[in-house]
Parts: structure tokens; C-alpha cells; sequence
């Protein structure tokens, strides 16, 4: 059984935890709010982007843009795995690498291309440490966003990679936080218009000098505003793990102190019961 100063060492060591898991905690509620408001902010963009790709889809019959064609014959699929760059968030980035892995088992010769320490880290013990890799808390994160987009389209237009893929969480609350995969290109025009293709704009929208050539302006653009949503999604996403693992932790560093005190007060008052029988059987001994 440990001692009473052992028990006591062990609450203080506790209790030092608790006030780390409390401050970062503390933390991660702050940054999730401004990660939040980013995100809200760009969704209006998004759905703008959305809706004028669907409009263009509609408007043009075909496009000379690598993005609406299919790659090359035999290229391995191109994958953009996205986690934090910290830990500390229960299974966050376990569960995105995880997908990246089930997503590897299907495509054997699949090119990585990381966005996050974590990411990193995961694709290095798979076989491959020579890919490229971005952090996820850059200084600009739109400009890491073209940079990737810039990297992985001068692959797919040369022929290395044969599709581009995203791998990235996906944020639906602060309790839920979920992997998603998400084929970026090529673009099929029949899935984003359906089979209906004669069905006309929603919006009364002339594009000069033509609707081809606004599209294969706007298609780069989609990629990397794309890609910067699911950074801003992923930071929000990896904040709200943070503050329920830490809060978590903060308890379950409550419910241990307890159990240890109640642990320490019964030694403590075993030694002292064990005294007062030493002091009275001596004294017995010595009448």
C-alpha cells in the first residue's frame, strides 16, 4: 500500500496537471471563437464560388481546362492529407490519418501531400519521408492554400498524379468532429449539373468575354478557396477535440484527487491507529 507522502505527492502531481488541462482548455474555447467567426466569414464567398460554378457548368457545353478531363492513364491518385500540428485533442488527427490509411490500402501508389505536422509525421512512418508538406498554422493561411493548389495542379497537369483528393475533418459540432473524403479533380460535369443539363441558370448572368473562359479562370480559384476552407474548418474543428479533451482531462484530474484523498486520509488514519496500539501495548508491557 503507498505511503501517506507518496499519496500527497501524487494529489500535488495531479493538481499541477489539472491547472495545465484548465488553462489549455481556457485556450483552445478562445481560439475555437475567432476560428469560428473565419470560418462563417468565408462561407459567403464559398457559396458565391459554388453557385457561379454551377451556373457555369450549366452555360458551357465544354471546357479546354485540364481540371475537366480526366488524367493520366495509370497515375497514381494524388492526396491531400490534412490534420493539426499539435496533439492533445483525444482522436482528432488519429482518426483523419486513419482515413488517409484506409484511403492508401485501396490505392496502392498514392502520392501524399501534407498539410500538418501530424499529417506529416503519419505519412513519414508509412514508407514515404520525401513529400511535400505545409504546417496548417502558417502565418497566411490562403497563401499556404495556393501554394498547395500550385503544387498539386502542376502535378496532375503533367501527368504524376492521376486525380486530386482531400482528406480533411470535417466540422459538425462541438461534440462531433469526422473524417472526410473528397475527390477535388477532375471535375465531372455531369455530377455537379445532374442529368438534367438543359436546365437554365438560376440567375440572369451574362459573362464577358465567354462563359468557357470565365470557367477556366474560376476553376483554379475553386481549388485553392477549397483547400483554404478545409483549413479554416480543420483549426475550428481541432479546437472544439481540443477543449472536450481537455475538459475530459480536467475531470477525470478531479475524480482521481478525490479517490487519492479519500486513499491518503485512510493510510494517514491507519498509521495513526497503528501508533496508539504500539503506545498502549507498550505500555501494557511495562505494568
Amino acid at each position: 500500500m503507498p505511503s501517506v507522502k507518496d499519496l500527497r505527492d501524487r494529489i500535488r502531481s495531479l493538481k499541477n496537471t489539472q491547472q495545465i488541462t484548465k488553462a489549455m482548455k481556457q485556450v483552445a474555447a478562445a481560439k475555437i471563437r475567432r476560428a469560428e467567426i473565419a470560418q462563417k466569414q468565408s462561407r459567403p464567398y464559398a457559396d458565391a464560388l459554388g453557385e457561379m460554378l454551377l451556373d457555369l457548368m450549366r452555360a458551357v457545353t465544354s471546357v479546354d481546362h485540364p481540371f475537366m478531363k480526366e488524367g493520366a492513364s495509370g497515375a497514381p491518385s494524388g492526396v491531400i492529407l490534412m490534420t493539426a500540428d499539435k496533439g492533445l485533442a483525444g482522436a482528432f488527427n488519429s482518426n483523419v490519418i486513419r482515413a488517409g490509411e484506409l484511403y492508401r490500402a485501396d490505392h496502392k501508389n498514392a502520392q501524399f501531400y501534407t498539410v500538418g505536422i501530424k499529417a506529416r509525421n503519419a505519412v513519414r512512418r508509412l514508407g514515404m519521408p520525401d513529400h511535400p508538406t505545409w504546417v496548417l498554422n502558417a502565418p497566411s493561411k490562403l497563401e499556404v492554400a495556393r501554394e498547395v493548389a500550385r503544387c498539386v495542379t502542376e502535378d496532375f497537369v503533367t501527368g504524376k498524379i492521376g486525380n486530386i483528393t482531400l482528406i480533411s475533418s470535417k466540422f459538425v459540432s462541438m461534440l462531433s468532429q469526422r473524417p472526410e473524403v473528397r475527390k477535388l479533380v477532375p471535375i465531372i460535369r455531369s455530377e455537379i449539373v445532374g442529368t438534367d443539363a438543359s436546365e437554365t441558370p438560376k440567375g440572369a448572368v451574362e459573362f464577358a468575354p465567354s462563359p468557357e473562359f470565365v470557367l477556366s479562370q474560376l476553376l483554379p480559384k475553386y481549388l485553392e478557396f477549397t483547400i483554404y476552407s478545409a483549413m479554416l474548418e480543420t483549426d475550428a474543428a481541432f479546437f472544439a477535440a481540443q477543449l472536450l479533451a481537455m475538459n475530459n482531462a480536467t475531470d477525470n484530474a478531479t475524480k482521481l484527487i478525490d479517490e487519492l484523498t479519500i486513499k491518503m486520509n485512510n493510510a494517514r488514519q491507519a498509521a495513526i491507529t497503528k501508533e496508539l496500539l504500539e503506545i498502549v501495548g507498550a505500555a501494557e508491557a511495562l505494568s
